[in-house]
């Protein structure tokens, strides 16, 4: 599934892969945080690579639904439900950087964006005090939002009880920021490796990255690759992964007047397009639907379901693309930023946007770059140092004990359930796949344009049995978000290694 602004892109130019060479910083993802992080540092002067195993924009960046909002669903009421009101504050006043940094940026090359109000609305009356905490929690840290009754809201075709509204936020085309990014990174001086795949990052004896096509070394490394593709700090255990759904439409009725992410029932993301904020044809994004990684078994429902949705409340609703977009959330629902433990301050990384990544993730790239260039504490803005020094509350430990329960739970599960499917396996249909057990050892088997392949279908991160996505037709690990094409070709998660590709045998 192909996300709409990815649509008609000719590919980036390439710096030519040297193994061996040295940088200053070497960033490792070439998505918003890491090519932000990099301009950054490229126009201070410093010489800078980035490194990614796709192109730009690849995973996360590239397929959200370009909304650039500090009102942000329910983040702030559930971030003060917990924690003190100086962390929310801070948590938007990082947020309010990072949209200030990509709406000036934005501006100084050309890229086009429209200003919305953005709603976090409820679908029927029990969400309204959802919407009333929201409005509250926004307002403690200092946004000017609205609370509006169903009279007082813009006309919809959609239910809406109520919402709490915020003027003057943005939408844009993420992938074309990305894209202009890049460009301005190359102009400054660093150099862009794309098709080149990390395997490897060490701080002793000196901080170095390996790749498939040999070493690289530099005094800096920055992971910006969605979760931290190393298990120091065991952020894999600290954050969880989400995925969710897209689809966009072409609409022959009147369009709603501004941007809306529901509170209760299932989770409708709308975000209408214009010329200045996406590309043609489509004028209408509907998203939501969101679940665990590898821990639904009807990921095409849920896109179907958007579909349904969206053609009854806009009649003659024509879909023009449908995708999906995996994100990580803290357990303190607050982005990890900084130094990576027993990096020895030169491996930094960034991760747990929770599905704000247009905001988080130039902030985050903000506070790497003070750290990298050495700026004084006391030069930098307050945000970056209550953030950097969150206490852990009872609701955060809580969080990641029912996480790491509901783990343990799809580990026995996935293993249970392999040892019951006895291999041979009929020939999956196309799109399928599944899994059983050849010889005592869980295999993973799909058909996917015809060509039916057979791989370990256990996760070399952990350990987990991995999950046929019918949507994105990948094996996604339920226990840490590692997902895998048909072939056993790593795509993104914790894990590093692909997976071992098996004989077919028998029927499977």
């Amino acid at each position: 599934m192909k996300p709409l602004w990815k649509v008609d892109h000719v590919p980036f130019p390439r710096t030519p892969f040297e193994p061996g060479t040295r940088h200053d910083v070497i960033v490792v993802g070439a998505g918003l945080t890491g090519l932000t992080t990099a301009f950054m540092l490229a126009r201070a002067g410093m010489d800078v690579a980035v490194i990614e195993a796709g192109e730009i924009a690849a995973l996360a960046s590239g397929a959200n639904t370009g909304k650039l909002s500090l009102l942000q669903g329910q983040q702030l009421a559930r971030l003060r439900e917990h924690h003190p009101a100086s962390l929310v504050r801070a948590y938007v006043d990082a947020n309010r950087a990072g949209m200030q940094w990509l709406t000036d940026f934005a501006d100084s090359v050309g890229v086009s964006y429209s200003r919305r109000t953005d709603h976090t609305y409820a679908q029927t009356s029990q969400g309204l005090e959802s919407v009333r905490r929201q409005h509250e929690a926004s307002r403690e840290a200092g946004l000017a939002t609205r609370l509006l009754q169903p009279g007082d809201l813009p006309a919809v075709s959609f239910p809406v009880a109520g919402a709490v509204a915020l003027d003057d936020q943005v939408a844009i085309d993420p992938v074309q920021v990305a894209r202009a990014q890049a460009g301005e990174l190359v102009a400054a001086g660093g150099a862009l490796h794309l098709g080149i795949r990390v395997t490897g990052v060490h701080a002793l004896p000196t901080p170095r990255v390996d790749t498939t096509s040999g070493p690289v070394f530099a005094q800096h490394i920055v992971l910006a690759t969605g979760t931290p593709i190393t298990d120091r700090g065991l952020y894999f255990a600290k954050v969880h992964g989400l995925r969710s759904y897209c689809v966009s439409f072409r609409i022959p009725g009147p369009l709603p007047d501004g941007m809306f992410i529901s509170v209760d029932g299932s989770t409708r993301s709308i975000r209408p397009i214009s010329a200045a904020d996406g590309p043609e044809p489509a004028q209408l994004i509907v998203g939501g639907n969101g679940h665990p990684v590898g821990r639904s078994d009807a990921e095409t429902a849920e896109v179907e379901d958007l579909v349904s949705w969206t053609r009854e409340h806009f009649p003659g609703a024509e879909e023009t693309h449908r995708w999906s977009a995996q994100d990580y959330e803290s357990h303190n629902l607050v982005p990890f930023v900084g130094a990576m433990p027993r990096g020895l301050g030169r491996i930094r990384f960034a991760t747990g946007y929770g599905k704000w990544g247009l905001s988080n993730a130039p902030a985050a790239a903000l506070r790497l770059v003070a750290e990298i260039l050495g700026t004084p504490r006391r030069d930098r803005p307050t945000w970056m140092a209550t953030i950097g020094t969150r206490m852990t509350v009872p609701a955060d430990i809580k969080r990641a004990a029912n996480e790491g329960a509901k783990v343990a739970g799809e580990l026995a599960k996935g293993w249970i359930g392999a040892e019951k499917r006895s291999t041979p396996l009929p020939r999956p249909a196309e799109g399928t796949g599944s899994v059983g057990n050849r010889g005592g050892c869980p295999v993973a088997i799909s058909t996917v344009d015809g060509v039916t392949r057979a791989v370990d279908a256990v996760c070399p991160h952990m350990g987990g049995i991995l999950d046929w996505n019918d949507a994105e037709r990948t094996w996604d690990c339920p226990l840490h978000a590692s997902r895998f094409a048909p072939d056993g070709t790593r795509i993104e998660g914790p894990a590093l290694r692909d997976l071992r590709r098996l004989p077919r045998s028998g029927r499977d």
